[in-house]
């Protein structure tokens, strides 16, 4: 039987920042034009967790019937390693994407019933990562989908629930945002390239290879900084954001300096930490704007 330690670990926790970081962004951005709504940011927060945990177990599921978790270095998978069922893992998918599906639902009612259409993509780009005939994930989108899900539609979707309007901050942190998430991705990527060359698996980084792959994870988090300062444009207090500089340096120092295998695990936590300062400290410069 699976015990809720593994049910937890399987989750991936540690994508999570992922997912709250793009909420408080934001609402930092809501804020700015007077318009944070606290009510909706928190029916927002729980369309991302629970998406990021559907996604997660999805990739779960789907990796792990098509054998390519056999070999796995990273974090525990269920079905890969044999300790679930694969259809109690492809529930446990389906019912995340349902508690996301229901707060999407309630918040349609309240801004807008064409974020219905929006919620739905969201979805089936969230299955359709890893599981299907076709996984794009297989195919090196996946960091264009985590930028553009994880990123700009999470940003643009939670100001606009709580502002009725899009705004060119919430744009500027949507794609700040993105960038640390896929940074995220490519850290998990450049960890499995050896074992998804053998699965077939084409990530982005199996088709920039190792070194380029690193040097990308580095740009990416760059980018997130500069994007930061190009907000002075709207708040001088957007510049809080570089205090969260200190936190980029483990991980980009471990990433750069050739970190394989096991040793790249706690990369995942650090860009996760990194993600949650840096979305902190920018949402607290637009509330003080």
């Amino acid at each position: 039987m699976t015990s809720t330690a593994q049910w937890v670990q399987a989750a991936r926790p540690r994508t999570l920042p992922a997912a709250v970081a793009p909420v408080l962004l934001g609402t930092g951005a809501a804020a700015a034009v007077d318009s944070a709504r606290p009510g909706r940011a928190l029916l927002a927060l729980v369309v991302a967790l629970a998406l990021q945990v559907g996604v997660n177990y999805a990739n779960d599921y789907s990796d792990g019937i098509r054998g390519t978790d056999a070999d796995r270095v990273g974090p525990l998978r269920l079905v890969g390693s044999g300790a679930a069922e694969p259809r109690a893992v492809k529930a446990a998918a389906l019912a995340a994407f349902g508690v996301a599906a229901v707060a999407g639902l309630v918040l349609a009612a309240l801004a807008g019933w064409w974020l219905v259409a929006v919620g739905a993509v969201a979805i089936v780009a969230a299955w359709g990562y890893t599981g299907g005939d076709r996984p794009y994930g297989y195919r090196a989108l996946g960091e264009l989908s985590v930028f553009v899900f994880f990123g700009l539609v999470a940003v643009l979707g939670t100001t606009y629930v709580q502002a009725g309007r899009f705004t060119w901050a919430a744009l500027a942190c949507g794609a700040g945002s993105g960038a640390l998430a896929c940074a995220l991705l490519v850290a998990n990527n450049i960890r499995d390239i050896p074992g998804d060359v053998v699965a077939g698996k084409r990530t982005l980084a199996v088709v920039l290879g190792d070194a380029r792959s690193r040097r990308l994870y580095l740009v990416l988090v760059a980018l997130a900084f500069a994007l930061a300062v190009a907000l002075v444009a709207v708040t001088p207090w957007a510049l809080l954001a570089l205090l969260a500089l200190p936190a980029a340096a483990r991980p980009v120092r471990t990433v750069t300096g050739g970190a394989a295998g096991p040793a790249l695990i706690p990369v995942l936590r650090d860009t996760g930490r990194l993600q949650l300062a840096y979305a902190a400290l920018l949402t607290l410069g637009l509330v003080l704007a």
